[in-house]
């Protein structure tokens, strides 16, 4: 987590040591609370600050958030790294930890059809390779940071899909 506060240039005061390992957005998604760091994205629909009560009561200790509730005061055991932003945190973090890997990735866009020829060039390059693509059509702003945070040592190649629904996306994707 310090690691993470630095690459976001936060410089947070009394970080809790914490080891992250698994990148949370859907509260519903946990499995392993003691190494989740939860972004609270706000959305149109939704805002994930909302389920920072439930997920620390769940274990979770963790937190990218763009605001402090006066209800979390009493969360003495939790780092709450405070961004402009929780997506682009995410996109930051993600776009790091793509840096600690020296393999081809391939991306995948367009209009139509990028799942099936994502799941078409993993099964031609499974066999000979250690391939981490992307889970579903995780192929959102918040769906490709995650899918890539999924690259560890074992992977050789990375298969990733990337969709845009409004101008400018694309760049933060890339």
């Amino acid at each position: 987590i310090a690691e993470i506060d630095h690459i976001l240039g936060i410089k947070s005061k009394n970080i809790y040591p914490a080891t992250i390992s698994h990148l949370l957005t859907d509260s519903r998604n946990l499995f392993y609370p003691e190494e989740t760091l939860f972004f609270a994205i706000e959305t149109q629909n939704n805002d994930g600050h909302k389920f920072v009560a439930e997920l620390y009561d769940l274990q979770v200790r963790n937190f990218v958030v763009q605001k402090i509730l006066p209800e979390w005061s009493n969360y003495k055991d939790a780092n709450f790294l405070i961004v402009k932003d929780t997506l682009s945190a995410l996109q930051k973090i993600t776009a790091y930890h793509r840096r600690q890997f020296d393999i081809p990735v391939i991306g995948i866009t367009g209009s139509n059809g990028k799942t099936i020829v994502k799941e078409w060039i993993y099964q031609l390059l499974r066999s000979n390779y250690d391939v981490t693509r992307s889970p579903r059509s995780y192929n959102s702003q918040i769906g490709v940071p995650l899918s890539v945070w999924k690259l560890d040592a074992k992977s050789e190649i990375g298969v990733f899909e990337a969709g845009i629904s409004m101008p400018g996306e694309m760049e933060n994707l890339e």
